[in-house]
């Protein structure tokens, strides 16, 4: 039988969009993390937060709307 393709779902997309944004605002909190900073919860370290935050829902969007191959053996 022969498998049919599904369209690649917009939510594939943004999963990853929302995964590579969250791994340069990591990235970016990590590395000025012993830098001083001007803001008053500086201490608090959001970007990493923040990051690991969005890195962490693209990596969920990208894996559960991944696309795939439909497989109707039992219709």
């Amino acid at each position: 039988m022969s498998a049919q393709k599904q369209p690649i779902s917009i939510w594939f997309f943004i999963g990853v969009l929302l995964a590579v944004y969250g791994a340069i605002i990591l990235a970016a909190g990590i590395a000025y993390w012993d830098k001083p900073g001007g803001v008053v919860l500086a201490n608090l370290h959001v970007a990493v937060w923040w990051g690991a935050l969005l890195l962490a829902i693209g990596a969920i969007y990208s894996y559960v709307f991944r696309p795939r191959m439909n497989t109707n053996e039992h219709k």
